[in-house]
């Protein structure tokens, strides 16, 4: 009777201690994006599958550009391990020295050009700056190209550009006649001269992509210089809003790890699996953007009447050329104090 009292109390003691001793929690990685419709496309396209694949856990947060990122790399702890930013903010960061160099695997995933992509930023999806108009202004003859802007004899009516020498530089050279492989570096005087021509016509420098829209939308303008996302938007909604690839400026967004960021491994593979092309085809899933991995287009994942929509498909982005990230980087800060000049003349 004693040994069943003394082995009880064993097992009973042993039951203790493994109750007792740490379980190990399941790793966390924490990506900051836009939010909204994007993000959660994200979640479905992307996160889900690094969360299988790892076995881990993705926290989500949302920023607001690139000054979220240096504050985070100012304090010596961030938060994040991931981050999404435009692709010239991507370069100005990497230039900064506020994120850290990718895992050379990431840039060598195939499929995404060289120009979408640094030592410290790999692209995640493309949208484009695009040409649209009011179809029921122009019911005849339709705009294809930059140089229909400045056309306001031909196609009269107010324009709106956004409030920033991007896009608007490159689009007044191929107004002006500079071939789209030709433009960089920009010759800057020669797009202001350019510009000037079409500035009493802009009624509205816009500064969000929702006040393009909605200018547009209204009929305050005529012809517009927009994310494509948002005039193909207004066009599901009835709007009698066009747009053409034609000469579109391709644009990027990008992943970066924050300098000192605490899971910077584990994000290295995030990204890595996150820039595979059968994972990038995933996104035109859930919300009208495109891969920046061309060879997502091969996977047979995007069905050929979505791709059609898709400024980085292999038959739009062929119309347009892809914003020089590195340039902007260079040269933003001094190009806004002219051009935010120029506007105010």
């Amino acid at each position: 009777m004693r040994i069943r009292v003394i082995l009880s109390a064993s097992v009973f003691a042993c039951a203790a201690t493994l109750a007792s001793a740490p379980v190990h929690a399941q790793q966390t990685l924490t990506i900051a994006s836009w939010g909204g419709a994007y993000q959660k496309a994200q979640r479905q396209a992307w996160f889900d599958v690094v969360e299988k694949e790892l076995g881990i856990k993705i926290k989500e947060d949302t920023t607001s550009g690139l000054a979220d990122v240096r504050a985070q790399v100012a304090s010596g702890r961030p938060t994040w391990d991931i981050v999404q930013q435009g692709n010239y903010s991507c370069a100005i960061l990497d230039k900064e020295g506020k994120v850290e160099k990718l895992d050379p695997a990431i840039l060598a995933v195939p499929g995404i050009p060289a120009n979408m992509k640094g030592e410290g930023w790999v692209s995640n999806l493309v949208y484009s700056a695009a040409l649209a108009w009011n179809d029921a202004k122009y019911k005849d003859k339709k705009p294809s190209g930059w140089a229909d802007m400045w056309d306001v004899k031909t196609f009269p009516g107010g324009r709106t550009m956004r409030r920033s020498p991007v896009y608007n530089l490159e689009a007044a050279l191929i107004a002006d006649g500079v071939p789209m492989d030709k433009l960089y570096p920009l010759d800057v005087d020669r797009a202001l001269k350019k510009l000037k021509e079409i500035r009493p016509n802009v009624t509205v420098w816009w500064a969000s992509g929702a006040q393009s829209a909605q200018v547009l939308k209204d009929g305050d303008v005529d012809m517009a210089q927009i994310w494509n996302g948002r005039a193909q938007d207004l066009a599901k909604s009835g709007a009698k809003v066009a747009l053409t690839f034609n000469q579109q400026i391709l644009l990027t967004d990008c992943w970066v790890v924050p300098k000192g960021a605490p899971n910077k491994e584990l994000a290295m593979k995030a990204i890595q699996i996150m820039s595979r092309p059968e994972v990038q085809a995933r996104i035109s899933l859930f919300i009208n953007y495109g891969p920046a991995n061309a060879d997502a287009f091969k996977t047979g994942i995007i069905k050929p009447e979505v791709a059609a929509s898709l400024p980085s498909a292999p038959e739009n982005a062929k119309k347009g050329f892809v914003l020089d990230a590195n340039y902007w980087a260079a040269n933003l800060d001094e190009l806004t104090k002219k051009f935010d000049l120029f506007i105010q003349e």
